[in-house]
């Protein structure tokens, strides 16, 4: 069975061989993000396949972030690049839900809450509580934090 992080390797490895530049630049940087998770505790470990894509998911949001700042200082080049980079690491990612899937997720979610007798300020703790397991991985968590605070609003 192959990893995720050997799948990387591997297009790591194509990438090199094809001379594409961005590619391997972008994946070299992901897997030495990987590695640093590795080193990080007490003692060097292998990442699971679901940390992995929690490094992934960092250093995407981490080129959608650079890309709007790049964008907004007018260097129009660096935020190609970055959106690139960012686009690339997505295709290691599962589908991100649609917007009409998370507002289904949500609205569910705020029925659950308010019929466990959620209220108010506090309605917002309970609804992220039961929508994060469902959405981990699928939606970033400042996206689901904006739909539940509308639908709360609503």
């Amino acid at each position: 069975m192959t990893t995720l992080k050997s799948k990387l390797q591997e297009d790591l490895n194509a990438a090199i061989r094809e001379r594409d530049e961005l590619r391997s630049s972008t994946l070299r940087l992901t897997l030495t993000a990987i590695t640093k998770e590795e080193v990080a505790g007490k003692e060097k470990r292998e990442l699971s396949d679901d940390e992995v894509l929690k490094v992934i998911t960092k250093e995407a949001k981490k080129r959608r972030e650079a890309a709007d700042a790049f964008e907004q200082g007018g260097r129009l080049e660096s935020a190609e690049r970055e959106k690139a980079e960012g686009e690339l690491l997505g295709a290691y990612l599962p589908k991100q839900l649609s917007d009409d899937e998370l507002n289904e997720i949500v609205s569910q979610a705020v029925q659950e809450a308010r019929a466990a007798g959620a209220e108010g300020p506090r309605a917002m703790g309970a609804v992220m509580k039961i929508v994060n397991p469902k959405v981990a991985g699928l939606a970033e968590g400042g996206r689901v934090a904006a739909v539940v605070k509308q639908l709360l609003a609503g």
